[in-house]
């Protein structure tokens, strides 16, 4: 039996681990032959079908993710024109629901798989011309070819998941990505109503061991970066310890991405965490929102002051990067709680702040509790809400805009600290700076450094000059050119020591040391003046030197 798997994924860089995973629990059969088509969403989906037709298989299997949904449908539908007799079998977060509808919509589809595929998805090959077997397969949907009826059977769940054999020993496991994603856990103790994980219980685990020899596989390989899939990091303190300690040991070959709760950070993992090695990690501290009614609508677990305690302490480490994230269109939020959200965040000082969209995903609490909770949603992917009785189609899109701006400046290390400033000193700044994007249309548009740069330095040239120095640092620290106006009045010295001698000044280093060989340029404001050196034999674009002129 020839079975081909429609690999499509969202962008190059991100690549389903589906195939490999499933793949591994039955890549010794020789009496399946498996091959894949792979692609992006952006590729024409005419040409993907001709590419899975020229393979002639048997049975085509697909993954469907939010994003890669339609894709999917638009090259399947194509490809079972070009093919007799195939079987088409899918799978994915996208059918955690009731799949009656897809199934009946899209009759090319044999049947679903609900759940996890590593144990169903081979039990269904196996039996795929016995219909009258399928009702013992676990996560099984389908409708009876007989009497058109539609069957579901459940939620497929690998009760020992640490007797699979890792996805990496697949042939079909992808080492040319930018990243690998490394599943320690399956499940998640949380009750999130937003999350597909929120009723995956009970939490199962991989041994500290089978991690230990994965991540020596993966280094050996080159990798850089590991995204650990582990929703449960920090609610096993004593396990998370020993991760880290794991973590440690790679320090300097590879950069470890993984969640955690900032509400249950112990003191024991608090010490931990403080005496990782710098760059080790970058941390996705859960938050949601700020607001104990919303997050108690969501089914979100844990006490809010907890986690902002914890989030704090996140932040206050200078040896690792913390992310933090808000939803807009939870239950309950309103577009005033999430701009004191987003300023409550800056003023705590996280690293990276996202602002996402609500999706009401298949499967999930929020999706049977939607009708109750006045929320009204796309029914077509990404399912994202579209309005709630907190907020207005209007009022979403501004948060969307807002969220827009905060990847624009905030997200961006050059113009982080000023913007953070803006944010937490100036009353009405979120809204209005956001409206100004919005105003001279750039929020859908590709921005450079420089010009986003330009465009702050404009906007509080006029409506708050006190921040233009502040901006004039920024632009000259992130190595934009001193012939543009944020560079502010700057102007060449031809030898540092005879112009601070001369001048009777003397400076305070901020970072750096002063050469002989550099280049040195003073920028003269109102609130001070700075000395930036640039070092004349590595060219780059970014001062090594700075200080600052005491008179």
């Amino acid at each position: 039996m020839r079975i081909l798997w429609l690999d499509i994924n969202s962008s190059y860089s991100h690549s389903s681990v589906a195939l490999p995973a499933i793949h591994a629990q039955v890549s010794e059969r020789t009496d399946w032959e498996w091959r894949v088509v792979r692609g992006t969403i952006n590729e024409d989906p005419g040409a993907l079908a001709a590419a899975v037709a020229l393979e002639k298989p048997d049975v085509i299997a697909a993954t469907f993710w939010l994003f890669t949904h339609q894709m999917q449908i638009e090259v399947l539908s194509r490809a079972v024109q070009l093919l007799d007799d195939v079987k088409v079998v899918c799978g994915g977060p996208e059918f955690l629901g009731n799949n009656a509808e897809f199934l009946r919509r899209n009759t090319f589809v044999s049947a679903i798989i609900k759940g996890e595929g590593e144990v169903a998805l081979p039990k269904f090959l196996e039996n795929i011309h016995n219909e009258s077997s399928w009702h013992a397969i676990d996560g099984l949907c389908w409708i009876s070819g007989s009497d058109g009826k539609y069957h579901d059977n459940g939620i497929a769940r690998v009760a020992d998941f640490s007797s699979l054999k890792y996805p990496e020993e697949s042939s079909f496991f992808k080492w040319d990505k930018p990243f690998v994603q490394l599943e320690t856990t399956r499940g998640c103790f949380n009750t999130c109503a937003f999350c597909v994980s929120g009723g995956e219980k009970p939490v199962r685990y991989q041994s500290l061991e089978q991690v230990k020899g994965r991540l020596e596989n993966i280094c050996s390989h080159g990798i850089k970066d590991v995204r650990v899939l582990d929703r449960t990091f920090n609610f096993d303190t004593a396990r998370a310890c020993k991760m880290l300690d794991i973590f440690a040991e790679y320090h300097g070959r590879m950069r470890f991405h993984l969640e955690i709760h900032p509400s249950l950070i112990s003191d024991i993992l608090k010490d931990k965490l403080a005496c990782l090695p710098e760059g080790l990690l970058h941390l996705e501290a859960g938050i949601q929102s700020l607001n104990s009614t919303v997050l108690a609508e969501s089914g979100r677990k844990g006490s809010l002051n907890s986690s902002l305690e914890g989030l704090r302490f996140l932040c206050s480490l200078d040896n690792l990067e913390t992310h933090a994230d808000l939803i807009t269109g939870l239950p309950s939020y309103s577009l005033g709680m999430l701009c004191k959200d987003i300023i409550k965040l800056a003023e705590i000082g996280v690293d990276e702040l996202q602002i996402e969209s609500l999706k009401v995903l298949p499967g999930t609490q929020m999706r049977t509790d939607a009708k109750e909770k006045g929320l009204k949603y796309s029914p077509l992917p990404p399912y994202e809400v579209l309005q709630t009785p907190e907020m207005s189609p209007a009022e979403l899109k501004t948060a969307m805009k807002i969220s827009r701006m905060i990847d624009f400046y905030y997200n961006t290390e050059a113009w982080q600290k000023v913007i953070r400033d803006l944010i937490c000193s100036s009353e009405g700044f979120l809204t209005e700076f956001t409206a100004h994007l919005d105003h001279i249309m750039v929020l859908d548009t590709p921005l450079s450094l420089e010009r986003r740069g330009v465009i702050l330095y404009e906007y509080c040239r006029a409506r708050h000059p006190s921040k233009l120095t502040d901006i004039s640092v920024a632009w000259i620290e992130a190595g934009c050119s001193l012939k543009k106006e944020p560079a502010g009045d700057i102007t060449k010295i031809k030898y540092l020591e005879a112009f601070l001698e001369e001048n009777h000044l003397k400076m305070s280093v901020r970072y750096g040391s002063a050469e002989a060989s550099h280049r040195y340029f003073l920028l003269n404001s109102s609130d001070g003046k700075y000395i930036f050196g640039y070092d004349s034999e590595n060219h780059r674009p970014s001062p090594t030197f700075m200080a600052t002129i005491n008179n």
